[in-house]
Formats: C-alpha cells, structure tokens, sequence
C-alpha cells in the first residue's frame, strides 16, 4: 500500500552502491546489481518517490559514497545528490564521514600502494530538506 503524499517527517537511507556489493544474485529490483548509469536512473524514481511522501520544509538524508571502477574514480555519490536535486530536493548540508574498519581494507590498501592510487576512505551524508 502506497504512502499518501506529504506524510512522512524525515527519510533516512543508506542505498547499496552500483554494482559494488550485491545485496541479491538476480532479485527483481536489486538496485545493487546495477551498473552507474541504470542505477542513477532507478534512484531518480527513489528520490521522486521520497519527495512525493516527505512533508514540506523536512529533510531526507542519504548515506552514499563513491566508487572506483577500472583503476578511475566514479563520483557515484555526487551523481547521487544531483538526482535528488533534480527530484526537487535542496542540499542543506553535506557531511562527510570517514570510513573506519572496511571489509576490504587490507586488499585496496596493498593494492593503493602497488598501483599508485588513494584509498576512497570517506563517505558523504547529504542532508535534503523538501
């Protein structure tokens, strides 16, 4: 059952990040199986959903980092915001928040120094009000 319009106080999530971790092996829908673009795509309907349901002047605040595909940095997480911006939102704070005891730490870090490149060690909280 749908939530009616302008009904919610404040959102918070954590979305999974495109086609990094897979959450499922083939679930309908699993946003994490997605690469960037489709996955930035489906999160236009998430944040346009989001909006439709969150009160005016609330906030909605997403978790989200970047990633690193082929040895570059895809900015996932500021294509991210764009879509919530384009959905209507307005980015009141951006918090970034340092990433402590990843799973796979060991690997990229023997790997940074192998192949010359930085640990993506942070994520962004981006805090929206509608």
């Amino acid at each position: 059952m749908p939530l009616n319009d302008a009904t919610i106080d404040l959102i918070c999530a954590h979305p999974p990040y495109a086609d990094i971790i897979h959450y499922s092996d083939d679930i309908e829908g699993d946003l994490s199986l997605l690469p960037m673009k489709d996955f930035l795509f489906e999160m236009g309907k998430v944040a346009q959903e989001f909006h439709r349901i969150l009160k005016k002047d609330k906030f909605c605040a997403i978790l989200m980092g970047d990633m690193r595909k082929k040895g570059m940095v895809q900015p996932l997480a500021f294509e991210t915001m764009r879509v919530f911006e384009l959905a209507g939102f307005k980015t009141k704070e951006i918090i970034i928040k340092e990433q402590h005891n990843c799973k796979a730490t060991g690997y990229w870090k023997t790997n940074s120094i192998k192949f010359n490149f930085l640990l993506l060690a942070h994520e962004y909280l981006f805090v929206f009000k509608k």
